[in-house]
């Protein structure tokens, strides 16, 4: 094995004098000072993250940036929650007050809530290390972009219509659809739950009223209105008109025995559109009106005066033909 020389200084002969150390020796002394070395650091790394609890420079500093990140998805989920309420505040007014006033359907929860569900569509987030704090604050940056979105068509839809409002009084049906002529007429079955006239031992719930009257006696539009639908038929309603009046309003006309309307004609409230019969399933002349609603039958009788004069009555009827 080779050897490394080296002059040392003897005391004695005051001369330098040659010594010789082998390899091995030499790599033994340069292991053991890097394990010395290795062991020291390793000690102070201990007592430093251990004992004293503190940081890493490069941990501290992507701490202090991790936390100033965290700061500023804060302040953004707090401005989200201030603009969710101002939202939600509008929707609920939008539902509560401004749709139902001219009759419009509340925009329903499963299409405000569309598009959000099923796939994971923050999966990209994930490919880029995003926390679960950050698709947290984008998916709710996307939901409100949504909301906003369909709450502004929503209130387009409201302001379109409140520039018709003046429209709103004719249109609501608020006269009897016959003439209300003491002796001509009488409520043979009004509205609600009733013994059924054809199988007398049934309880069902009738949707409308019933006026008992001569057969041919003329039946009235109650408000103005498009004809929606004109159907012959042996059952049922027998001979009905359907008119949609818009505001959320429809109403049914049946058992007629003819019928002077077509589908998709314009009419004006006191209209003749038809005359009363005994069609369908019935056990005498006799009228059934419907008031509907959003799609579900309300009780008519609050939107008719029984108790107006026939000349009144007629005098609205006479304006209208001869418009």
């Amino acid at each position: 094995m080779g050897k490394f020389s080296r002059y040392v200084y003897n005391p004695d002969t005051l001369l330098y004098e040659k010594k010789e150390d082998s390899k091995l020796i030499r790599f033994l002394k340069v292991a053991g000072f890097a394990f010395c070395v290795a062991v020291v650091v390793a000690l102070n790394f201990f007592i430093y993250t251990q004992v004293l609890g503190l940081d890493l420079p490069k941990t501290a500093h992507l701490k202090k940036k991790n936390a100033e990140w965290q700061a500023k998805f804060e302040v953004l989920n707090h401005s989200l929650d201030v603009a969710e309420k101002i939202l939600g505040d509008i929707e609920q007014r939008d539902d509560d007050v401004y749709r139902s006033i001219f009759g419009l359907e509340e925009i329903p929860q499963e299409v405000k809530d569309a598009g959000f569900g099923g796939v994971n569509r923050y999966s990209y987030l994930d490919d880029l290390g995003g926390s679960a704090y950050l698709k947290n604050t984008v998916r709710r940056l996307d939901v409100m972009t949504k909301r906003s979105y369909l709450q502004s068509t929503a209130l387009d839809e409201v302001a379109m219509v409140s520039h018709q409002a003046g429209n709103l009084i004719s249109c609501v049906p608020a006269v009897s659809p016959i003439l209300p002529e003491s002796g001509k007429y009488r409520i043979s079955s009004p509205f609600g739950r009733r013994s059924d006239p054809v199988r007398k031992a049934t309880i069902a719930f009738h949707d409308g009223i019933d006026f008992a009257t001569f057969l041919g006696n003329p039946v009235y539009c109650t408000g103005d209105g498009v004809v929606e639908r004109v159907r012959y038929q042996f059952f049922g309603y027998g001979n009905e008109v359907i008119i949609d009046h818009g505001f959320g309003y429809k109403t049914r006309y049946a058992h007629l025995n003819s019928i002077d309307v077509v589908k998709g004609q314009a009419l004006k409230r006191g209209q003749k559109i038809g005359a009363v019969g005994s069609t369908g399933k019935s056990t005498g002349p006799h009228l059934h009106y419907e008031v509907i609603y959003k799609g579900k039958p309300i009780n008519p009788s609050p939107f008719m005066d029984l108790t107006i004069k026939p000349e009144e009555y007629l005098s609205m009827v006479r304006t209208v033909a001869d418009e």
